[in-house]
């Protein structure tokens, strides 16, 4: 009878400690910009890590590979984006991808060289004080072109087309300083801007971040903190509603990171839930 009970016992535990090796073993991937996004997840991982989940960030450098591995499902989820983002990508590749959670804003902000023709400009901040035909670089892709020029128009530095969901360079109906829009991977902005290219730059936060400028005070204007651009984890449809989605969710929710997000980035990130 103990032969018999022995082995049945040790089967026993040797499931329960499989059991739960299961539960610690399960994985979540996420596609993320390296800056703030991959910075904040990492402050995340601990938090999931007490909820047995694995969190595991690969960084992307562009903004078109975080969705394509989502939706071929080599990664579960990305934290890259706003929400006009990707609805503008699902339009144009026929996709599905939502939004599980909005995290952050990046305020997009107007950088200049280091050109001596815009000292006046820079020191003013006026509109009226911008040389005439600079060259300005601005996002290519159709959301944030629009996004940096209604940052223009805001500023009065141009007059766009009323009623333009994204307005882009043609939709420009006063162009009193006679500025040139150039459209630019938004990765390589700060690049150009920093080696002459261009005399001015609209760049998103993370990657002026990433290029060791201030949004805040290195910027000559700068959206408004209200901006609908929240950056958003976004997953594809059928993992909307699992455990580990809804665990994540309520971290990036969470007062630790809350508190992490406006003590480490100094308002050039703002939480949405704050």
């Amino acid at each position: 009878m103990k032969k018999i009970f022995k082995p049945i016992v040790v089967g026993l535990f040797s499931a329960l400690i499989l059991a739960n090796i299961a539960v610690a073993d399960e994985t979540l991937t996420i596609a993320a910009s390296p800056v703030p996004h991959a910075e904040i997840l990492k402050q995340v991982k601990p938090i999931l890590k007490k909820e047995g989940i694995d969190l595991q960030v690969r960084e992307f450098t562009d903004y078109i590979q975080p969705n394509l591995v989502v939706e071929q499902k080599q990664m579960d989820a990305n934290y890259f984006q706003h929400l006009p983002y990707l609805q503008q990508y699902n339009k144009d590749h026929k996709s599905d991808l939502v939004e599980l959670v909005a995290v952050h804003i990046e305020p997009m902000g107007l950088y200049a060289s280091n050109d001596d023709r815009l000292k006046h400009f820079v020191t003013t901040k006026k509109a009226s004080n911008l040389p005439q035909g600079m060259t300005i670089g601005v996002p290519n892709d159709v959301t944030n072109e629009g996004r940096a020029l209604l940052l223009l128009q805001v500023n009065k530095i141009i007059t766009l087309k009323p009623n333009v969901k994204y307005p882009t360079k043609n939709d420009i109906l006063s162009n009193p300083y006679n500025i040139k829009i150039i459209e630019l991977d938004p990765a390589m902005l700060p690049r150009v801007l920093n080696s002459k290219q261009v005399n001015l730059a609209i760049i998103n936060s993370n990657y002026a971040i990433q290029a060791k400028l201030n949004p805040i005070t290195d910027s000559i204007f700068i959206e408004d903190a209200r901006s609908p651009y929240a950056n958003i984890i976004a997953v594809r449809p059928d993992e909307l509603n699992l455990p580990k989605m809804k665990a994540l969710a309520k971290a990036l929710q969470s007062k630790a990171i809350t508190d992490f997000i406006l003590k480490q980035y100094k308002g050039a990130v703002v939480p949405v839930n704050k």
